[in-house]
């Protein structure tokens, strides 16, 4: 890791540049992000274009920013190396997602460590696996420079280096995308960014871990704003303490393991082959309750599968899997007619979204409220007591999927009105919903118009 350590300190060394103004006098925090960066790991936005951007690197930055009072304006950059470009010349106050080489970096001062991960070597499915690192000598491996991934490969003796090509201005996702189609022998990258892109391209593979762990972290410069770095530093290690990380992590990456990949597979077929019969219905349904159809298909595909035939042996039936009480309630004359269906289970989802506590933010209220539609609102409800009971967060879908279990065993269920409920199964549906969702919000566009917008906290 030398070489990084010596980057760092050409990079962060007095350089003679006028530095930014302290984030109060300035009026907005001033963050450097990667300009190619994964979907969920971060999301960042483009500084000329942040408005609804999300992601994990995203909100915790408009977090600080909102614990500071101030705005955020982002500063785009190509890679690690451009980031910490940034910070010599005094364009930013920090940079975001830094990822950590060494604890001890020359002219750098680290937060706590937001997020870990491990490095992995990534293969096609169908392609011959090293059997170990030693294989390697001969084969062509991609990564994106400045990374440890890259480090890690450029340390490895120079007798049993593999090829490597570093690259630019390209994400994770896309970086191992490259793998799945073919265009690339190897990848390294690191495993949150795999199990993203495995969801996308089932048909890629872990070859071998690499050594060491990969930790992420914002970087400051040492002879910038020291208060600011003491903020921030005590910002993470409090959100920490409350869970605010580990629920801002789940939001993003909580989910993103559960469907295998063959499951992945057969749904990326059926989105060819079957979702455009049906995605003029889910648009219209969009179109009447503001909620985003590609969650409607995604939903519509956890119940049946998208076979509006569909029947269970509890007697829910069609598309969007309806009980015979909630098709009477919604004037559903046919449950098996796809459209009455889409159209009913639709707006059962939003009546459900509505129905929710007005402290409940986005995206839990939507998680929510699909719990609620395999469990019922009554069993949705039995289990916000219980989170209360046992001192954990209703609004919170992270602190929910552990509590909703609870509703089958005696000791809980008996002491609600409601009764037993299968709490395990809702959560199974929701966390499936979102990786549906995750990847019909890849390939499939949104639409640009509603009539109704989305629920918004007052």
């Amino acid at each position: 890791m030398r070489w990084f350590v010596c980057l760092l300190a050409a990079l962060l060394s007095l350089s003679g540049c006028t530095r930014i103004d302290p984030p109060e006098e300035l009026g907005e925090l001033v963050v450097g992000v990667r300009k190619a960066s994964t979907l969920f790991a971060p999301k960042t936005p483009d500084s000329r274009d942040a408005g609804d951007t999300t992601g994990f690197d995203h909100d915790l930055i408009e977090a600080f920013g909102t614990a500071l009072g101030l705005k955020v304006r982002y500063v785009t950059a190509a890679d690690p190396a451009a980031l910490l470009k940034l910070l010599r010349d005094g364009k930013v106050h920090f940079v975001a997602s830094l990822p950590v080489v060494t604890e001890e970096a020359a002219g750098l001062l680290l937060s706590p460590p937001i997020r870990a991960a491990k490095p992995l070597l990534v293969r096609h499915i169908d392609a011959l696996s090293p059997s170990s690192l030693d294989d390697l000598p001969g084969r062509t491996v991609e990564v994106i420079a400045g990374t440890p991934q890259a480090a890690s490969l450029q340390s490895l003796p120079e007798g049993g280096r593999p090829l490597v090509t570093e690259r630019r201005d390209i994400d994770s996702v896309a970086l191992l995308e490259r793998v799945a189609n073919r265009s690339s022998e190897l990848a390294a990258a690191d495993s949150d960014s795999f199990q993203v892109a495995v969801n996308f391209f089932p048909d890629l593979a872990v070859a071998s871990e690499l050594p060491g762990e990969i930790k992420f972290a914002w970087g400051f410069a040492d002879k910038g704003d020291r208060a600011l770095y003491e903020r921030a530093r005590g910002f993470i290690e409090h959100i920490t303490r409350d869970g605010t990380l580990a629920r801002v992590h789940d939001r993003y990456f909580g989910h993103i393991s559960r469907v295998a990949a063959l499951d992945i597979a057969k749904f990326l077929e059926r989105r060819v082959t079957l979702l455009p019969s049906y995605r003029r219905e889910f648009v219209a349904a969009q179109e009447v309750t503001g909620i985003d159809w590609r969650l409607l298909a995604a939903l519509a595909y956890q119940e049946s599968h998208w076979d509006p035939l569909a029947t269970s042996p509890t007697g829910v039936r069609g598309m969007m899997m309806l009980t015979e009480d909630t098709a009477d309630q919604l004037r559903v004359t046919n449950r098996l007619d796809a459209s009455q269906s889409i159209q009913a289970g639709s707006r059962y989802l939003a009546d459900l979204i509505a129905q929710l506590p007005i402290s409940v933010d986005e995206p839990d209220r939507t998680w929510l409220a699909l719990a609620a539609y395999n469990l019922g609102m009554g069993h949705l409800n039995g289990a916000r007591y219980f989170a209360g009971v046992l001192k954990r967060d209703p609004d919170s879908w992270y602190d929910m999927k552990q509590v909703l279990p609870l509703l089958a065993r005696p000791e809980y269920y008996s002491r609600l009105k409601s009764g037993r409920a299968r709490g395990g199964e809702a959560v199974i549906l929701v966390e499936n919903v979102r990786t549906y969702f995750d990847v019909l919000s890849r390939f499939e566009p949104p639409l640009k118009f509603t009539l109704i917008p989305p629920f918004k906290r007052q």
